[in-house]
């Protein structure tokens, strides 16, 4: 039997020759140094081989559609299991996918709706009962006499198929007419179906008129229809028959005209269901209002399917509309100063914009250099809305021509509105959404289904309303709803409910109790998307495998970082191999086995330093990690907490997501921690509310803002800096220099060097993206692709320029005997010594290894970098800039990705940011951070609902002291001069 993952010979990016030995089954935490090779390890050279091998096992043609990838730099690997990554990657951007649809939760909800929900009638809200034919009949009978119909059975309702042999069987059975797709047709003259789309087919059982001897035939017909179509009858009045007004169609009575006759009976009403049908259901019908569902099956649930989704916004739950904070988003502005940004910054700039503008102002009698807020109402709806349908007189100037015209004015959302539905252009589209928000939709109300769905209810709730609870709250109401439901109810729920309950337990587990089930993929962090994968992974109950995850305590607060260890533990107990890339104290100390990467990063990394059990690591002297595990290393505190410049920074009311009415002041010139559990509210308050009105002003930023009352001492700023984790670029063309803005004055000095004044080579001869200097086989990429099919597309180092990039003439320029694409291969640390008498440079490749960045090359490929290394790239950006001393900013989770000596290093960082005068606000739960704060707005007490609230705020010192502060608790024991607290086994825990 295997008991070890035996990897010989790595060499995967920095590795050097690594040779180690993984203990299957067991949690395995890989440490180390930012680029020490802990990700080239485990994700580049461990999940590579181990995904690559399983998919190889599959068929030529099974491969086409799986992403193969390609074969790690080592030299054999033995005991691999089939492996599966839980990486950072956001889940999906698709504004379809949820919280509730990615874990497969909603897909049990459906079917716990379809099988015990019990439908209302919306008119009198009483449960409906299933309709007998005496009352269809009734129904029927009660239009006015005279009136034409057809009865017709829906055998085929949105499937795909032929339906050769149903058509045969429908005529021998003695009918002889069907509607498909809304034509009526001779069963013998039936058009052949393309099995590849969906179709409706509805059987015609009978064509009658309202009449007194009816009754009889009539429920025999419904009879009749209703055996065909399973419970189900269609009663579709003749075209141009209205109840009351007989007499009006001849053509419809006769049945003379095929074509007239289909063309009424598929006439279109709401939600693409005639007009003139009344739907009859043996299963469920309202007899006061006539509301029927027509079944319910699992689909009815689905905003993904037609069958469900509300047909005013397709299942999405809003809609676009032109906002106009964002049309008009510096209301301090005058129009003449251009506070209506689309129309004063039209690309190429139209005259014709502020002459109409011009004319409304004289036509109105208000002036152009009045600021936006002191116009009056009238006259702002007048801008953004139009004049009503008035004429009004436009005055305009062509050339030296000068011309007026009488017509209403459209109004500048109207005139938006009118562009985004005319144009063809991709590029006009975006721009115009620039200027787009979303709203619920008006119809559903964002609950994205159809009025039938939210109809039916379990416990007095329809589906939406119970995908709008979170994750805890759900929990509690899923775990209470067999008392809500009678005995034949809960033995078909059973099963369901397991399976719900299982689910949400996994998630609330890792710490997502405060997501809410309708949330979209998208708005979910890296570390909430892994962890929600996690979950998934757990609920899936396989063994046997490879799992390899990628920091999964991001955005984890320590309260819950206990819950996702036992996670990861139970992972492991079902009898996989857990290999977590990690740097959070907590998780290295529960780990059964520890590998020590390093001992530097970059070149000078690459190694195992340390490899065994917690013990083996803490006894090695050479390990970094050790060093800071057992107290003989830490993060200083500060030998006094900054008071501030004496200004400060006031939010007030935030009421944005799940914030209640929060208000609190940051002191101008400190370096302040937001903290608080998971969703409390820390990103709402910090990112939507402060930094997003602070970038309205100070910057003139188009964004929306989190509803607030108002925010003062913005005044006492220049500007704000929001230093996030996306990516610097989305192509290997873009890398930290080109980014930081250095690879300008590279590509300057080597223009000026006099080799190339001889050669009279301007700076884009050094540029890669252009032609002339670039070597055109590879057009300056460095490697060519080779589509391979169904194996993985192969990079071959270009065989002209050898991966340089650039053509041998440039390349012959050199600086101290280096070319332009030696300097791009360098790594951050040797450009620091190599430019040492170019300040310019110098100086911005100094910022770089000053944040932590040394080991990078300088012409690094910008997809290659994590989030916490592109965040470390912004930063870098905005220090090499000239400080004001007057600039905010802010950064989310800084450490991510950060092992504790690094973490010391952009303290440092920071710190000095704030001795020069300015104001660092930082979003974080890494402790060691929080300690050197000068000040703490901790948020909570929970997540969700039960967040939203200031928990304490001052000092650390003052924070410790707050009883329901639960980072005080965590905090009060690193307050001390010596890490009292750490122990052999680990930190104290605290309850």
């Amino acid at each position: 039997m295997l008991t070890h993952i035996s990897v010989r010979g790595a060499r995967e990016h920095n590795l050097k020759d690594v040779s180690v030995d993984i203990p299957r089954d067991k949690l395995v935490v890989i440490t180390g140094l930012s680029g020490s090779g802990k990700s080239s390890l485990a994700f580049d050279t461990i999940y590579a081989e181990g995904q690559r091998r399983y998919v190889e096992s599959l068929s030529a043609y099974a491969r086409q559609f799986l992403e193969l990838m390609q074969k790690p730099d080592v030299d054999h690997i033995e005991g691999l299991s089939p492996a599966i990554s839980i990486e950072q990657k956001t889940t999906s951007r698709n504004p379809r996918s949820t919280v509730a649809t990615v874990t497969e939760i909603y897909d049990y909800m459906r079917l716990l709706w379809a099988r015990v929900g019990v439908p209302y009638s919306p008119a009198t809200g009483l449960p409906i009962s299933a309709q007998t034919v005496s009352q269809m009949v009734d129904r029927v009978m009660q239009l006015p006499e005279g009136t034409r119909f057809y009865l017709l059975a829906p055998v085929v309702r949105g499937r795909k198929g032929e339906y050769r042999k149903e058509l045969a069987e429908w005529q021998r059975n003695g009918f002889t007419r069907v509607r498909i797709d809304g034509e009526i047709v001779e069963i013998e003259e039936a058009p052949a179906l393309d099995k590849k789309l969906k179709h409706d087919i509805e059987v015609v059982v009978d064509r009658m008129v309202v009449g007194p001897e009816a009754g009889t035939r009539l429920a025999q017909s419904f009879e009749t229809a209703l055996k065909l179509a399973d419970g189900l009858a269609y009663v579709d009045l003749a075209e141009g028959v209205v109840p009351g007004r007989e007499g009006e169609a001849e053509a419809a009575a006769t049945g003379t005209s095929k074509k007239g006759a289909a063309k009424g009976s598929a006439a279109a009403g709401v939600g693409g269901v005639p007009a003139n049908r009344i739907t009859f259901s043996e299963k469920f019908a309202c007899p006061v209002s006539g509301f029927t569902i027509a079944e319910i099956e699992p689909r009815l649930f689905s905003f993904n399917a037609p069958q469900g989704a509300c047909p005013a916004c397709d299942g999405l739950g809003e809609k676009l509309y032109f906002d106009p904070q964002l049309v008009v988003p510096n209301e301090n502005l005058s129009i003449k100063k251009g506070a209506v940004v689309p129309w004063a910054k039209s690309n190429p700039p139209s005259p014709y914009y502020m002459q109409v503008l011009a004319s409304l102002a004289k036509h109105y009698g208000f002036s152009l250099d009045t600021a936006w807020n002191e116009l009056a109402p009238e006259h702002v709806a007048a801008i953004l809305h139009g004049t009503d349908g008035k004429a009004i007189t436009l005055k305009f100037i062509d050339g030296r021509k000068a011309y007026e015209v009488s017509k209403p004015f459209e109004g500048v959302i109207g005139n938006l509105n009118r562009r985004m539905l005319s144009t063809e252009s991709a590029w006009m589209r975006e721009e115009l959404a620039k200027y787009q928000s979303a709203a619920p939709c008006e119809v559903c109300g964002g609950a994205r289904l159809k009025p039938e769905a939210r109809a039916v209810k379990i416990a007095g709730e329809d589906i939406s309303m119970s995908t709008r609870r979170a994750v805890g709250p759900a929990l509690a109401f899923f775990r209470d709803m067999p008392r809500h439901l009678n005995d034949q109810q809960n033995a078909i729920a059973e099963r369901i409910l397991k399976e719900i309950v299982e689910r949400l337990g996994f998630l609330d587990n890792v710490g997502l109790d405060y997501l809410n089930l309708d949330r979209t993929s998208g708005t979910l962090s890296g570390g909430e998307s892994q962890r929600i994968r996690l979950a998934s992974q757990i609920g899936s109950g396989l063994s046997g495998v490879l799992y390899v995850l990628d920091e999964p305590s991001i955005g984890l607060h320590q309260r819950d970082n206990d819950r996702l260890i036992v996670t990861l533990k139970r992972l492991r107990d079902l009898g996989n191999t857990v290999i977590v890339v990690e740097h959070d104290e907590d998780a290295i100390r529960t780990a059964d086995y520890v590998i020590d990467m390093g001992p530097g990063a970059g070149v000078r990394g690459g190694a195992v330093v340390a490899q065994g059990t917690l013990e083996e690591i803490l006894a090695n002297e050479d390990s970094l990690t050790a060093d800071y595990l057992t107290g003989r290393r830490s993060v200083p505190l500060p030998e006094k907490r900054r008071k501030g410049n004496g200004k400060k920074l006031t939010v007030k009311g935030a009421t944005a997501n799940n914030l209640k009415n929060v208000s609190a002041s940051i002191p101008l010139g400190t370096f302040t921690c937001i903290t608080g559990v998971s969703g409390s509210g820390k990103s709402t308050f910090t990112i939507d509310t402060l930094y997003a009105t602070a970038a309205r002003t100070l910057n003139g930023a188009r964004m929306l803002a989190g509803h607030h009352e108002k925010i003062e001492g913005l005044q006492y700023l220049d500007k704000v800096i929001d230093i996030d984790q996306s990516p610097i670029g989305r192509t290997p063309r873009s890398n930290p220099a080109t980014y930081t803005g250095s690879f300008t004055q590279i590509r300057d000095w080597f223009a000026g060097l006099p080799e190339s004044q001889a050669r009279g080579y301007k700076p884009g001869r050094f540029s890669f993206n252009v032609k002339g200097g670039r070597c055109e086989a590879c057009q300056g990429d460095g490697v060519l692709k080779i589509e391979m099919h169904f194996l993985p597309d192969v990079y071959v180092t270009c065989d002209v320029c050898h991966g340089a990039r650039y053509n041998r003439e440039t390349l012959e320029v050199k600086f101290r005997d280096k070319s332009i694409a030696d300097v791009l291969d360098m790594t951050v640390e040797d450009a620091v010594e190599f430019f040492k008498a170019v300040p310019p440079i110098r100086d911005k490749m100094a910022m770089l290894a000053e944040v932590g960045l040394g080991y990078v090359k300088v012409g690094q490929q910008a997809t290659t970098l994590s989030g916490g290394e592109a965040q470390r790239v912004k930063l870098a950006k905005e220090l090499s800039r000239r400080a004001t001393g007057n600039t905010l900013y802010i950064l989310d989770e800084p450490t991510t990705g950060l092992h504790f000596e690094d973490v010391r290093k952009l303290l440092e960082v920071l710190h000095a940011l704030v001795e020069q005068g300015n104001s660092v606000v930082v979003i974080e739960h890494n402790l060691e951070v929080i300690k050197t704060a000068d000040w703490l707005i901790d948020l909570g007490p929970e997540g969700g609902d039960k967040g939203g609230e200031i928990v304490a705020v001052g000092t650390p010192e003052q924070v410790v002291k707050e009883p329901r502060s639960y980072t005080g608790r965590y905090l009060k024991p690193l307050l001390g001069t010596v890490k009292a607290s750490k122990t052999e086994s680990g930190r104290s825990k605290i309850k």
